[in-house]
């Protein structure tokens, strides 16, 4: 499981997703309720949504490192996880309309890489199940 290279990028993945809980993807001034400007942070926890799709990716990615025996099935799920992850990408940016203004953080880098550690997860697979198929042609 370790040796192969897409489950490194599996697992950072996982911690990229699970380190978007901390750190945040927006900072900047929120109007809030009563019509109060004050300074907030957007982190995977700040809306129901994001924290639904982020928990989907950690749980995801970590559910997926361990199906190294069915390569199909992990290649299906790390694709299902890349497209939860360009979702989730979006739901940030729809996000920013709430804010009067602001800057996105450095840390917003984490959930950047996420969709690009998937899909060279994807990659690493997809070259593993080809990898086995010509094995099995010449036996």
């Amino acid at each position: 499981m370790i040796q192969r290279m897409q489950s490194l990028w599996l697992l950072a993945a996982a911690l990229c997703a699970a380190f978007t809980y901390k750190f945040s993807f927006y900072s900047g001034n929120i109007i809030d309720k009563n019509n109060v400007s004050r300074f907030d942070n957007l982190v995977a926890s700040s809306n129901f949504l994001l924290l639904i799709f982020t928990a989907l990716l950690v749980a995801g990615s970590l559910i997926i490192l361990f199906l190294y025996k069915d390569r199909k099935i992990q290649l299906r799920l790390t694709i299902v996880a890349t497209i939860l992850s360009f979702i989730n990408l979006v739901i940030y940016f729809r996000q920013l309309k709430d804010f009067t203004s602001g800057n996105i953080s450095l840390t917003a880098v984490l959930s950047f890489v996420i969709p690009v550690f998937l899909i060279l997860a994807a990659r690493g697979i997809w070259k593993d199940e080809k990898l086995v198929k010509s094995l099995d042609r010449l036996r």
